[in-house]
């Protein structure tokens, strides 16, 4: 039964960052849209510059959602501004107003020391606490609007506070530092930012486009679904399609990271934005500009950088909280020691000093800076990870499942042996005629066994009759009827269950046959014909396929990762499995299986080791890789399934790219630990030290900001990592 109700849409909202680092009008926001009718969930973030609405399309629109978000006092972004020239203009400004603060503070430290007018270092120190808490005012006043507080408020309220008991250069110094690592903050988001601009520039804006023999160039806007474009050397291919004419080999690298040139024949898939290296190609359009896959891979690494991580959700949910405590441990301060008899100015300066100290400014940065950057750093590596916390998920990782055929082996079946059982009479056929009636109801078939024996009749220019009532029962067989005949082609659980209730003529020497084939190493299949009078086995076809290079020190690299476990789940005969098995190096073998007995695999495997990768080819083990801890689907450039099914899609088929993204992880796990140590330790150690002895203000603002603007550059250098 098909539903008729219409699956919620999700639109995904450029809007201005505000204030650099708090969340808090984030949530206010998600609260006010999430009230909205029509809406059933809202993440938004100021420091990645997004909100992700889930809608009812029934109820409301994406452009009804977008003037709610600027009602409610949030502005808007363009699209191109998510690594474009408007967040680069921001940047300046930004950095404008930092120099503008440094003038100004060191202008009125200057004049202090100087035999000049009061009224100098007054007006310096004024530029000073105007151009530096500017934008951090504009964030505290917008979320006092929303009854929240922030840390920019917290950052204004020690300035001034400095300021109001005469130390004007140690709130000027501290307007500077949280100016300043705002700026390089931004910058660090900002360059994770452009390694997706760098996706879309990939992409050219024009085709050559054959009209009436002609190469014209178009707009690829305007280039439809076969249309033929022609590609000269070391241009870059504009549009997915296929090969109509031409040899060249291709550079992948950029969408699906692998590192050597494919050769492309005629009937070869190409991408947009890869390079066409050698020779000239004539290519048939299969995709619209807005379908490709680098579209769609810019599209989809632009969610994931929405998606918030595990850790950083929680921060977000703290933060409010938090900085309320700061709030009322800073007034504790100023209130328990005056009430003892201490002296105001002190008193107040030390209190200003431990606002300062324990504002949460590092542990809030520390998670984005890291996930954003390990986001861009696959997406460069074509391994999209669709959200952060799938990449806190990568880390956990202490099993790993594989498919068999199309992952751990090349999923290049061939044909080797077309078997014709000895019967005497009219039955009689020859390799020919028995390939003919398999070859006519495996054309109905998209498995994979099909295609290989679809192909080896071509290649032998055998005549493939007409098949009609094509019927397949999942992991098991197919069947057909050709010539008046039905004609079943199956494995042993096929003969066991869709021909068990028949008595089948030959039917212990069909499954002694397919033993002898798989003892062999072979996929073996029996052909049995079902006339009116009675069933018979006409022969057998025996397959092979080639395990992938690299396979076997893959396996070696996941164990050096600390992965206890590697397990094969595969539909294929166990004795081919072990085969496989043995040759790469896996732990354990599960064969025989159909798709829904893979499921209950990966939840076995889930309750003995608690956090599993599945990997496969996001087709056939969709439902094995939702099941997983961790689903991973290779060769998501030419599919969509697997872009929609699994949490991590590999763009090509290098399977070395599985210890990738288990070591990306794994770095961004250990990268999160170093960054809330720093966060945590610097305001543990400040604090304690503030409390037993006291510390000039300016030390606790280098403190502060200094760990802030580390571990952003921490998080940043996950943009370099190579497993």
């Amino acid at each position: 039964m098909i539903s008729d109700e219409t699956p919620p849409s999700t639109c995904t909202l450029a809007i201005e960052s505000r204030g650099g680092r708090s969340e808090s009008g984030a949530r206010a926001l998600e609260r006010a849209l999430q009230r909205t009718a029509g809406v059933s969930d809202v993440d938004a973030s100021f420091r990645s510059g997004q909100v992700r609405i889930t809608f009812d399309g029934d109820v409301t629109s994406e452009a009804e959602l977008a003037r709610a978000v600027e009602n409610h006092g949030v502005s808007l972004r363009d699209d191109t501004d998510a690594g474009g020239s408007r967040t680069q203009s921001d940047l300046r400004r930004e950095s404008v107003f930092v120099a503008l603060t440094f003038a100004g503070m060191i202008g009125g430290l200057v004049a202090g020391w100087l035999d000049v007018p009061s009224v100098v270092s007054q007006l310096s120190y004024v530029v000073a606490y105007a151009f530096g808490g500017w934008y951090g005012l504009k964030g505290a006043v917008e979320t006092l609007r929303h009854r929240a507080v922030d840390i920019d408020l917290l950052m204004i309220v020690a300035a001034l506070g400095a300021f109001s008991i005469g130390a004007p250069f140690e709130g000027a110094m501290l307007l500077f530092l949280f100016s300043l690592s705002n700026v390089l903050q931004h910058y660090a988001i900002g360059r994770s930012r452009r390694a997706i601009k760098s996706l879309v520039e990939m992409r050219p804006d024009t085709a050559r486009v054959l009209r009436d023999g002609e190469a014209v160039t178009v707009p690829i806007d305007d280039v439809a679904v076969d249309d033929v474009f022609v590609v000269r050397p070391g241009d870059r291919i504009p549009l997915d399609g296929t090969v109509e004419s031409g040899e060249s080999t291709v550079d992948e690298a950029a969408l699906t990271g692998e590192s050597m040139p494919v050769p492309k024949q005629p009937g070869d898939e190409v991408f947009g934005g890869t390079i066409n290296e050698s020779g000239s190609l004539e290519i048939r359009v299969t995709r619209q500009a807005h379908e490709s896959a680098i579209t769609r891979l810019i599209h989809m690494v632009e969610e994931a950088q929405s998606e918030k991580a595990p850790t950083q959700r929680l921060i977000d949910r703290l933060e409010q909280p938090y900085v309320l405590g700061v709030f009322a441990l800073t007034t504790a301060a100023i209130a328990v020691p005056l009430a003892l008899g201490a002296e105001f100015t002190s008193t107040f300066y030390r209190a200003m000093t431990l606002m300062v100290a324990a504002s949460p400014c590092a542990v809030i940065i520390s998670t984005p800076a890291a996930v954003l950057s390990a986001i861009a750093s696959g997406g460069r590596q074509g391994v999209l990870f669709k959200g952060g916390e799938h990449v806190e998920a990568a880390a956990t990782i202490d099993a790993v499942a594989f498919d068999k055929t199309g992952t751990l082996t090349e999923g290049n079946t061939q044909l080797t042996d077309v078997l014709v059982r000895d019967s005497p009479g009219s039955d009689s056929l020859d390799e020919a005629q028995l390939l003919s009636l398999t070859a006519a109801v495996q054309s109905r078939s998209e498995h994979h066994l099909a295609e290989a024996t679809v192909d080896a009749a071509a290649e032998r220019g055998v005549d493939v009759p007409e098949a009609t009532g094509f019927q397949a029962a999942a992991g098991k067989g197919v069947r057909a009827a050709v010539r008046d005949d039905v004609v079943h082609i199956g494995n042993r659980s096929y003969l066991e269950t869709v021909l068990g209730d028949a008595s089948v003529d030959g039917l212990d020497v069909g499954l002694d046959t397919m033993a002898d084939l798989e003892n062999e190493g072979k996929t073996s299949v029996v052909v049995v014909r079902e006339t009116d009078d009675r069933v018979r086995v006409l022969g057998w076809l025996a397959f092979t396929d080639t395990v992938r290079p690299g396979a076997a020190d893959m396996v070696e690299r996941l164990r050096a990762l600390g992965v206890d476990h590697v397990v094969m789940l595969t539909g294929d005969n166990e004795r081919v499995a072990n085969r496989v098995a043995d040759e790469v190096g896996i732990d354990e073998v599960q064969a025989a299986l159909l798709p829904e007995e893979k499921v209950d695999s990966v939840e076995e495997l889930v309750s003995r080791y608690e956090n599993v990768a599945m990997v496969g080819d996001g087709v056939n083990d969709a439902p094995a890789l939702a099941t997983a801890t961790l689903g991973i689907a290779m060769g998501g450039a030419g599919t969509d399934v697997a872009l929609e099914t699994a949490d991590v899609v590999l763009m090509g088929d290098d399977i070395s790219k599985i210890p990738y993204v288990l070591g990306l992880g794994r770095k961004t796990r250990r990268t999160l630990t170093v960054n809330l140590a720093i966060a945590f330790g610097a305001i543990a150690l400040m604090v304690g030290t503030i409390l037993l002895r006291g510390i000039p203000l300016p030390l606790a603002v280098v403190g502060h900001e200094g760990s802030t603007v580390l571990v952003s550059l921490n998080g940043l250098r996950l943009l370099g990592f190579r497993e």
